[in-house]
């Protein structure tokens, strides 16, 4: 005890600048975390603007598209018309058309192209919302499925023993209606008339048990027909189920490539980042660069793009020794 009295006595006290220190890193830390916020928000401000920038784009080329087509209405009319044309003239109409034609295919081409861009990006920003949804669907299915099994597998079961309680049935009747006829035969045979009344009531008894028997086993019939039928509807929700969770599934991985392909190129940028104060860090100390040059980094998403050392390169002129030394 009195050892670590005194070490705590030894210990230095805090001087003035530490002091001053541990509000400052809080401030700071403090700061970090609205600066944070506020490039997020700033973040999703930036592509708010760029997602309508893009709907404003593509529905100028839509409206582009449409004026088009109705120029081009009438080149298509005099085209489909049977009426006879000039030969020179049909060529000039058909010219004419041709180039409308190839102008406004390409206004369609441009909007499907911006709607992917747009679908892309909504997605990004709607990326949380849209999983939660997704599992929350998923789930949802999986929970029908399991409950479908289950009900499956109490009808099988069912069916199972009324198809099992049918056959021991009428199994039973028909051995009753057999023993019946040969203990009457036995009486006969040995003259035993007491024994052959007997066996003729029995089997009178028989005959009617097995009518009663087979009519049971009808209507037995009926249920295990009915029940074949359930199983095969349930059969059908449970594939329903299944194909529902499995598009949903489907729906919510290509979500998340989209995510991960925006997660990899923001690393990739960031990397890049990194690269190029590697690169001014090697001019700076009058060093060749070698195991950068061959840098292959893919871009992933729309754009089909490799950076380079190139791009290193270029980067690097941005940064000053001062930048260097911040690393």
């Amino acid at each position: 005890m009195n050892e670590l009295q005194v070490t705590a006595e030894q210990r230095e006290p805090l001087t003035p600048e530490t002091e001053s220190l541990q509000p400052s890193l809080l401030s700071e830390t403090s700061l970090g975390s609205r600066e944070t916020k506020d490039q997020s928000d700033c973040t999703e401000q930036a592509r708010a603007q760029e997602i309508q920038a893009l709907k404003d784009r593509r529905d100028q080329l839509l409206s582009e598209a449409e004026r088009l087509h109705t120029q081009l209405r009438p080149y298509e009319a005099a085209l489909e018309s049977d009426e006879p044309i000039d030969p020179d003239q049909k060529r000039d109409i058909r010219n004419k058309y041709s180039d409308l034609k190839r102008v406004f295919d390409s206004r369609q081409y441009e909007a499907h192209l911006l709607d992917q861009k747009i679908s892309r990006r909504e997605e990004l920003i709607n990326c949380d919302s849209l999983m939660a949804g997704y599992v929350e669907a998923m789930t949802i299915w999986k929970a029908d499925e399991q409950a479908l099994n289950e009900k499956r597998q109490s009808l099988s079961i069912r069916l199972e023993q009324i198809q099992q309680q049918a056959t021991d049935d009428m199994a039973k009747a028909r051995q009753a209606e057999t023993d019946a006829a040969t203990a009457y035969a036995q009486a006969v045979a040995w003259g035993d008339t007491e024994g052959e009344k007997n066996a003729n009531t029995d089997a009178v008894k028989a005959a009617k048990n097995l009518a009663t028997a087979t009519e049971h086993n009808r209507r037995q019939q009926l249920i295990i027909t009915a029940l074949e039928q359930e199983l095969i509807t349930v059969d059908r929700f449970i594939t329903e189920a299944q194909e529902e969770h499995s598009a949903i599934e489907r729906k919510a991985l290509l979500l998340a490539h989209t995510v991960l392909e925006e997660k990899w190129n923001q690393a990739a940028q960031a990397l890049l980042d990194v690269g190029g104060k590697l690169w001014a860090s090697y001019r700076l100390i009058d060093r060749d660069q070698i195991a950068l040059m061959n840098l292959v980094l893919p871009e992933q998403g729309e754009n089909f793009h490799d950076w380079k050392s190139r791009d290193l390169a270029e980067r690097s002129y941005k940064y000053t020794a001062h930048d260097v030394l911040m690393m």
